[in-house]
């Protein structure tokens, strides 16, 4: 379809969290909503560079926090201090492929732990602020490199020999099949948040240079940027389908690029691999993911939603 961020309704009075958002996809997509007029919480591991973010938007409707997806204290910080509801939270920071195997302050593989596992606890830390919402939507971001991931995924990334391109595709497959699951869950339980995945596609971002991920190789630092801009799209254009996922598109959707393999163009529906759409997996993966974080959801007791909307109408 042809649908570009001009395109967004309009969001006054909304609240939109989005990790990950000094640069990149998390930027481009923090700019539109605040220029659609919500209010925007820039959520980074890096202050300095927040806030450099929070100055480029230039809107009174824009602040940044404090949130290392790679420490759980640091993740349940930045949810403790959260006060209100939240309409769209996107779930968008990631590290991608460092060369040598790397842990996170938890101890759990880099990128399963930070791509997937933080932002498991992450949602389910904020669940109360996001029914709070009128009808809140999680947003997760995914990859088409899922394709390259497979059930192995539930081992979290370890117990075999690290293949750094095959343990971030599992991450982004993590992804996929929480969106799923976190969908199946709300909708069961008749709740008002929605969850939907979106990927996009391949865009020139600071992914491909981060000193933590891909860019620990020097040579691949100095020739990110030159090859990004002959061939990828723009942040701007991989932004369409999270904001499209974000506002528009339905419950339990994959949205992403439509040409080249899916690495650009129009957006519309993303293709998910044969794993990524094995809801068997994804119960698997939930579980998994609470055992090793000990992170249960604060699901509301059965019937609390519907008791919560007679108040509202009395």
């Amino acid at each position: 379809m042809k649908w570009t961020a001009a395109q967004l309704s309009d969001l006054s009075g909304r609240v939109a969290v989005v990790t990950g958002a000094n640069s990149g996809i998390g930027f481009r997509t923090a700019e539109a909503f605040a220029a659609h007029g919500a209010r925007v919480v820039l959520a980074c591991r890096d202050l300095v560079r927040a806030e450099r973010a929070v100055q480029r938007i230039d809107s009174g409707h824009v602040t940044s926090a404090g949130l290392d997806l790679a420490s759980m204290s640091s993740v349940r910080e930045f949810a403790e201090s959260w006060t209100g509801p939240i309409d769209i939270l996107v779930n968008n920071a990631g590290v991608m492929a460092p060369p040598k195997p790397a842990r996170t302050a938890d101890g759990f593989e880099l990128q399963f732990g930070t791509n997937h596992l933080a932002h498991f606890v992450l949602t389910g830390l904020l669940l109360p602020a996001l029914l709070e919402a009128e009808r809140a939507r999680v947003v997760t971001v995914a990859s088409i490199a899922h394709h390259g991931g497979g059930a192995d995924l539930l081992e979290a990334n370890v117990g075999t020999a690290y293949d750094p391109r095959h343990c971030y595709a599992n991450s982004k497959l993590a992804n996929l099949l929480f969106a799923d699951e976190l969908e199946r869950q709300s909708r069961g339980r008749g709740l008002p948040m929605e969850s939907v995945a979106a990927h996009p596609g391949v865009s020139a971002t600071g992914l491909f240079s981060d000193a933590e991920g891909m860019g620990a190789k020097r040579i691949v630092r100095a020739a990110a940027p030159a090859v990004l801009r002959l061939a990828t799209q723009s942040a701007r254009a991989g932004a369409r389908s999270v904001l499209y996922a974000a506002t528009e598109a339905e419950p339990g959707s994959y949205t992403g690029p439509q040409r080249f393999g899916e690495t650009r163009g129009r957006i519309g529906p993303a293709r998910r691999s044969p794993v990524a759409r094995d809801a068997q997996v994804a119960r698997r993966l939930w579980r998994v993911s609470e055992e090793l974080t000990g992170f249960q959801y604060p699901w509301p007791s059965p019937g609390a939603a519907s008791r919560s909307a007679d108040a509202d109408l009395n």
